[in-house]
């Protein structure tokens, strides 16, 4: 383990929470990291792929992305298991929104950043591809009806855990504590509750 890059990476986090993308410079990274700013690039190409790397090893997990869902196919209910996901990506949400809302106040930053994000292979749609790619192998092992909407099904789920995790950062503000562990897994088992009937193959009872 590079002690350096993990410094960098647990600084770079710390201000992003902070300030937002967008507010975050160099300096501040590097100065809460303890180096220099020409060793931020000796590690990272840019500030964008520093982000990502902070995505990718700071942000909490989620299962579906990378093929990390492979454990989950065939297993499990499927309700269940979309109940882990949605809990997942509202966990992660939680933590992304308040570093990268801050970009969209400016077009031409919007715009940059975009393009550098594309220019690393990824984006946003990350998540809800890689729901929808976890619906698609349970779709060919068979626990989900050949004709049900996947891509809805994806978006619903994802839609409805950014939307949560924005409604418990605005109101974070005012004082009201984070959402527990528990307040995520009944959020998860709601949202769930509504979209998985339109993937079964056939009636399906939780705990079967």
């Amino acid at each position: 383990m590079n002690s350096t890059r993990e410094a960098i990476l647990d600084g770079a986090f710390q201000v992003m929470r902070e300030k937002g993308l967008a507010r975050t410079t160099t300096k501040e990274i590097a100065r809460a990291s303890g180096c220099s700013e020409p060793l931020l690039y000796r590690h990272f190409e840019d500030k964008i792929g520093l982000f990502l790397a902070v995505l990718a090893e700071r942000l909490p997990p989620v299962g579906v992305l990378g093929g990390g869902g492979a454990g989950l196919i065939g297993h499990g209910t499927l309700e269940g298991n979309l109940r882990l996901v949605a809990a997942e990506v509202t966990t992660f949400y939680l933590t992304v929104l308040p570093i990268g809302m801050s970009i969209f106040s400016d077009n031409e930053l919007l715009a940059r950043h975009r393009d550098a994000v594309q220019s690393h292979g990824t984006g946003p749609e990350d998540i809800s591809n890689g729901v929808r790619n976890y619906l698609a192998e349970e779709q060919a092992a068979g626990r989900i009806r050949e004709d049900a909407p996947l891509g809805g099904v994806a978006m619903a789920l994802t839609g409805a855990a950014m939307h949560r995790a924005f409604l418990w950062s605005f109101h974070a503000g005012a004082g009201d504590a984070p959402p527990t562990q528990e307040r995520i897994r009944d959020f998860a088992a709601e949202v769930v509750a509504g979209v998985v009937r339109s993937l079964w193959t056939l009636p399906q009872i939780e705990g079967d």
